[in-house]
């Protein structure tokens, strides 16, 4: 029977029977003992939550990313900010009247609460000249979502003893103020 032989020596050779683990010699030369071989030492686990292994918990968890301190409030959203567009003008039913209207675009972070819109509403003479130009306010169509548009028509007026026959009103220009 051959157990422990390592090498390919028969039994009744040279080194049969020199026990488990021997190694073979040459004839005539006794036979050597194994080398001595530690086994290898097993690694030692790493501590939970050392970060040593992948992923970084050492555990196989991971942790969700620190929240903000509690009592610091959220930056305040940004002001609303009106964008107008050109008026559209229509004759009105009166001379010194006409409907104007606007559209109003909100490209802030908040509504426009209040606010008021003016017209620059000019009178121009027969043959073509500016004779002047009158301002008048309303109030602004209220509230305005932020990133809504609203479109508002508005009857704007002068009064009737500047615009004499033959002469009308223009408005030309529209601005607006909010909070």
């Amino acid at each position: 029977m051959r157990t422990g032989v390592a090498g390919g020596a028969g039994a009744g050779g040279a080194g049969a029977g020199d026990g488990v683990g021997a190694q073979p010699g040459k004839p005539g030369e006794p036979a050597q003992p194994p080398k001595s071989s530690k086994p290898p030492k097993p690694a030692e686990p790493s501590a939970p939550g050392s970060g040593s292994q992948p992923g970084g918990g050492g555990d196989g968890t991971t942790k969700p990313p620190p929240s903000p301190p509690p009592g610091k409030p959220a930056p305040p959203p940004a002001p609303a900010a009106l964008t107008l567009s050109a008026p559209q003008r229509a004759p009105a039913d009166k001379r010194w009247c006409e409907k104007v209207t606007v559209e109003f675009r909100n490209t802030g972070g908040s509504p426009a609460r209040s606010g008021t819109v003016t017209f620059a509403t000019h009178i121009i003479g027969a043959l073509g000249v500016d004779w002047a130009t009158i301002r008048s306010s309303q109030s602004l169509p209220t509230p305005i979502a932020a990133g809504a548009t609203r479109s508002e028509t508005y009857t704007v007026c002068v009064e009737s003893w500047r615009v004499p026959l033959g002469m009308r009103v223009e408005t030309q220009d529209v601005s607006a103020v909010w909070e």
